[in-house]
């Protein structure tokens, strides 16, 4: 009998515990210094019904003149079209990697995340993902797809904070590297937000 994804646990913690969680996050007042930025939207995708859960991510082509090469969750800049941020981290995704609207159930919004080196601010959506995927990448715009263990990420004992200099200015940021993967910055920082809802008590 399949598996119902409200009533997987994840490491002791209830689906339906982060869906609240998540629903319940007052939003941010918006920071007149990131007015000027560009919306976008990436999302979240909790894969679900493999064992342990996973994350999936990608790695973006190095030729793109955005983040090129980087660590990424699906997603890009808001469209004219897009209604909501959840239209654009369903489009983008099914875009990117081929992942069919119809295959996500969202569950919530973390607080969004300004990227100030590019000039995005960024809401992350949160998705669950019943495994097994079938992908189909988009080869300009994504190398390739990989899901770490979600434990790996969500352990503090597996980040560290590092220090970039942009434009003469220090900004640190957040670094989890995984098996030759190096996962840092905007990916990491929205990593350890999700870390927060799931792990506080």
């Amino acid at each position: 009998m399949e598996t119902s994804l409200s009533s997987v646990t994840l490491r002791g913690l209830d689906i339906e515990r982060l869906r609240r969680r998540l629903s319940a996050l007052p939003p941010r007042p918006a920071d007149p210094l990131h007015a000027g930025y560009t919306p976008a939207a990436v999302l979240v995708p909790l894969v679900l019904g493999a064992g342990e859960p996973t994350l999936l991510l990608t790695r973006r082509t190095a030729h793109l003149h955005d983040h090129p090469g980087q660590i990424a969750f699906p997603g890009g800049r808001v469209d004219a079209g897009d209604v909501s941020p959840e239209a654009t981290a369903l489009r983008e995704a099914e875009e990117e990697i081929g992942l069919a609207p119809g295959r996500v159930e969202l569950i919530g919004r973390l607080p969004e995340y300004a990227i100030t080196a590019t000039g995005f601010r960024v809401t992350p959506v949160v998705g669950l993902v019943q495994a097994p995927l079938t992908l189909r990448l988009d080869s300009f715009e994504v190398a390739e797809a990989f899901q770490p263990p979600l434990s790996f990420l969500l352990d503090p004992a597996n980040r560290r904070r590092g220090r970039i200099e942009h434009q003469g200015v220090v900004r640190e940021f957040w670094a989890m590297p995984w098996q030759g993967y190096d996962i840092w910055g905007a990916t990491a920082g929205m990593i350890v937000s999700l870390a927060e809802q799931v792990l506080e008590s």
